[in-house]
């Protein structure tokens, strides 16, 4: 089993998971902590970062560190997945991804902000 095969089966797994496909829909519009995860998925926020981290790990979630008001820091994660199509084919399954670029949007959006000032 080649390593396409193993991502394949690795984010098709991950994305069977019911808690991985509530924290996707989630983060589509708004960004979220893991503290907000856990509270909407109803579970740990150790689950949350087993999912997290595998969400990260293909590239499906960023994570960004935010301030709180008190000066600490913590990360909030936005789902980049677009849309994800498994093609059997006569050489197997094909995996396609496409991600939203939305770290770059929002960038891009800083930048033009500051050029109108």
């Amino acid at each position: 089993m080649g390593t396409e095969d193993e991502d394949v089966r690795d984010i098709a797994s991950l994305l069977a998971d019911e808690c991985t496909q509530t924290i996707l829909t989630e983060t589509v519009t708004e960004p979220m902590s893991a503290r907000e995860l856990s509270d909407v998925c109803d579970v740990s926020p150790q689950t949350i970062y087993r999912r997290l981290d595998g969400l990260l790990d293909h590239g499906l979630v960023e994570a960004e560190t935010k301030p709180d008001a008190e000066g600490h820091h913590y990360k909030v994660y936005t789902a980049t997945l677009d849309r994800f199509v498994v093609e059997l084919t006569s050489e197997g399954l094909e995996l396609s991804i496409s991600r939203r670029n939305q770290m770059a949007d929002r960038f891009t959006r800083f930048v033009d902000e500051v050029r109108d000032r």
